[in-house]
């Protein structure tokens, strides 16, 4: 897996790895956007590289709808918008939901998220999620397609 250095458009490796516990003391809501404290009874991921979390991610295995739930989902501040540092972040992330999802219920399993209002067709667009309403998600080639452009 790799993100890419917006400057330079240079490769780097990365690692999605459980959060530790130490890790909570550094993800303030100014850097990460949300209290991560509060996901602690979930399964918690980040994205780094080296030790430098790039971003978070939660999530929730729903068993009885074989389903993988991101219950939430973050950048570090300096990697949004238009002067973002590095890409792929977030896919990434997603990409992993969709191993992770794979691996609990094979051609079964699903990805979904409830995205703000302004980020939901984000998500479909980029990400080729599918609109159920409320949440969006992915199943089937879709996740197979998330697999494959950001996990090689």
């Amino acid at each position: 897996m790799y993100i890419i250095d917006v400057k330079n458009n240079k490769k780097c490796a990365v690692k999605v790895k459980q959060i530790e516990e130490q890790d909570y003391k550094t993800l303030t809501k100014s850097r990460y956007y949300f209290n991560w404290k509060t996901e602690k009874e979930n399964d918690v991921y980040k994205l780094v590289l080296d030790e430098n979390i790039l971003g978070l991610m939660s999530l929730v295995n729903d068993k009885g709808d074989k389903r993988i739930e991101i219950s939430l989902l973050a950048v570090s501040k300096e990697n949004r918008g238009k002067n973002k540092r590095f890409d792929r972040i977030t896919g990434i992330l997603i990409a992993f939901a969709c191993r992770t999802a794979i691996k609990y219920y094979g051609i079964e399993a699903c990805v979904s998220l409830v995205p703000k209002t302004r980020l939901k067709q984000y998500y479909i667009d980029q990400y080729q999620m599918t609109d159920a309403g409320w949440q969006v998600f992915l199943t089937g080639q879709s996740m197979l397609n998330i697999l494959k452009k950001y996990e090689l």
